[in-house]
């Protein structure tokens, strides 16, 4: 999210674009605009979700590799 809003502050001559080509679309063709719009959170979602999960996993395998060293140190 920050750099959504970093992007924004930095480029508004690209966001008003953006934000004027989403208007028409909304007044031109709404059903395939919010169609899209939901097809695009649920892809953001399953992103968030993945990179939630890769994110606890690699984790507990940090937390494992350091629990084989200190094993390690304790047998010499």
């Amino acid at each position: 999210m920050d750099g959504i809003v970093s992007f924004a502050q930095n480029n508004p001559i690209i966001v008003i674009v953006v934000v004027l080509g989403l208007l028409f679309f909304v007044y031109r063709k709404p059903k395939l605009f919010f169609g899209l719009l939901g097809l695009g959170l649920l892809l953001a979602g399953l992103l968030y979700l993945i990179m939630s999960m890769a994110g606890s996993g690699s984790e507990k395998k940090k937390a494992l590799t350091h629990e084989e060293d200190k094993q390690f140190d304790t047998n010499r």
